[in-house]
């Protein structure tokens, strides 16, 4: 199933480019979601890779026109996956769901 087609993570305010990553390129993360329309003025991009959620990393976003912005190095894996969080630890989680995006390996 390729999760990154979902046209609700685009509905949710959740992109990213290049819409299906390699491995050892990056991907920029926009983020204009609830937490972001909820007033938030600093978000992290949680994210990890694969079924594990392996190497965890918190990512600052940087507020833009079009959202919080975020650039991210792929790793070797399956997935990335990514959930966001802002200063108050209110998290935007696709209702624990989380938001995963298909590597191309």
């Amino acid at each position: 199933m390729l999760h990154n087609s979902n046209k609700e993570y685009q509905r949710n305010g959740i992109i990213i480019e290049p819409a299906t990553p390699h491995p050892n390129e990056t991907v920029k993360i926009v983020y204009d979601g609830l937490l972001a329309k909820s007033g938030a003025t600093h978000i992290l991009a949680h994210v990890g890779f694969g079924q594990r959620w392996d190497h965890v990393h918190d990512y600052s976003m940087v507020k833009k026109s079009t959202g919080f912005e975020a650039t991210v190095p792929v790793q070797h894996a399956d997935t990335i996956n990514v959930a966001f969080k802002d200063c108050a630890t209110n998290w935007d989680n696709n209702n624990g769901k989380n938001y995963s995006f298909d590597i191309i390996r």
